[in-house]
């Protein structure tokens, strides 16, 4: 019987757009992956609905103990606070560059693009965020367009992005093609 993939979701304490994680993380789970939750430290993160509190979920793994070569591929969802927050986290980016430095296949929805410019991998790629997200990869050297999902395949690495939850059926579809689980 073949390995299962392991794919890491990335997040910051709080923030977190709840459905940008549970729904990739269920589709991820029914193809037969296995997700694992990244986070800042040990102990629990905090989902939003939009702005609203939402549930909280147990971090599997401190991004200072995570080592790229356990996982196949990265996720990361969206939401403003965990996606700004995110790209403060140094292990954060670095779990992001060696992944990308791999070759290994990443998805970002929504503001999770933000942790992507502050790894410094965008530049060259073609993508789509939340609208308020394109004149930052654009500075970061990458091209944007206001699609549904974009999936990007450059240099043997594959980046999908998706806009906002309107677009999870895409997203997750694409992710888990450039996952090799669908």
């Amino acid at each position: 019987m073949a390995e299962q993939k392991k794919i890491a979701f990335l997040v910051a304490d709080e923030g977190i757009e709840q459905i940008e994680l549970t729904d990739p993380w269920q589709h991820v789970e029914k193809a037969g992956g296995v997700p694992r939750l990244l986070g800042p430290k040990l102990g629990t993160v905090q989902g939003f609905n939009h702005l609203t509190p939402a549930d909280t979920f147990d971090v599997d793994v401190a991004f200072a103990d995570a080592v790229d070569s356990d996982y196949d591929a990265l996720v990361i969802p969206g939401g403003v606070a965990n996606s700004d927050l995110l790209r403060l986290e140094p292990d954060a980016v670095r779990i992001v560059q060696e992944h990308v430095a791999a070759g290994k296949p990443v998805a970002a929805i929504c503001h999770g693009p933000w942790l992507l410019v502050e790894a410094d991998v965008v530049r060259g790629k073609m993508l789509t965020s939340f609208p308020s997200l394109k004149t930052d990869i654009r500075n970061a050297g990458g091209s944007w367009e206001d699609l549904e999902v974009q999936v990007c395949v450059m240099n043997g690495w594959t980046l999908v992005t998706s806009r906002n939850p309107g677009d999870l059926e895409a997203f997750n579809r694409e992710a888990l093609k450039a996952f090799d689980l669908g």
